[in-house]
């Protein structure tokens, strides 16, 4: 019998709040500020907005980002990290740092 880890183990849990094609890139791009969809969406432009809008709901749902609309005409929604979003911050300092230490490293070796 398998045992579900995710609320279990720090890793899979991890793993399963940022899995998909385009959740660092999001994440990213919602850590600059309050952005609306069309925005985000010009930052991912082969990004669907199908995908888009189905994982800006799961990162609602996980508690990472929130969902602000305002009572105006036309309708304004903004999309910004929670306090546990913000949290995920340094990991994707880190993971940045690392893509530009790979970036020399490819170069270096011709990859």
């Amino acid at each position: 019998m398998e045992v579900a880890l995710y609320g279990i183990c720090p890793y899979t849990t991890t793993q399963v709040l940022i899995q998909g094609k385009w959740s660092m890139l999001m994440l990213y791009h919602i850590s600059m500020g309050p952005i609306r969809f069309n925005e985000l969406q010009r930052h991912l432009p082969h990004m669907t907005n199908a995908t888009l809008s189905t994982q800006l709901k799961k990162f609602e749902k996980s508690g990472l980002v929130e969902r602000k609309s305002y009572n105006e005409m036309p309708l304004r929604v903004e999309y910004s990290l929670t306090e546990m979003g913000k949290k995920f911050l340094p990991v994707l300092e880190s993971i940045e740092k690392f893509g530009y230490e790979y970036i020399d490293y490819m170069k270096e070796n011709d990859e």
